[in-house]
């Protein structure tokens, strides 16, 4: 029963390699640049944007949204705080 067991475990074992060599997993972006597994990329598919992770599906590398819309951290040069000069006491 043991070797049985053992056997049937066997192709669980062999999803990392390919004939003796190391598969490496990941995903690309919309530019062909590669991301880790486990990493959160904005995507922008059909008009519409979102926040996805590479993750694996049946042993295959894809993407899953798991945020509507993108995050940003540029500010519009309108929404920068203004500075008043006369409101600083320079006896400080």
């Amino acid at each position: 029963m043991a070797l049985v067991l053992t056997v049937a475990a066997t192709p669980a074992l062999s999803d990392a390699t390919i004939g003796g060599k190391t598969v490496d997993c990941y995903c690309t972006d919309s530019k062909g640049s590669r991301v880790e597994l486990g990493e959160t990329i904005c995507l922008q598919v059909d008009g519409r944007m979102f926040m996805a992770q590479c993750q694996m599906s049946l042993n295959v590398p894809m993407w899953r949204e798991v945020a509507q819309g993108c995050f940003s951290s540029s500010l519009r040069e309108g929404l920068q705080p203004s500075f008043d000069p006369s409101a600083v006491d320079t006896h400080i």
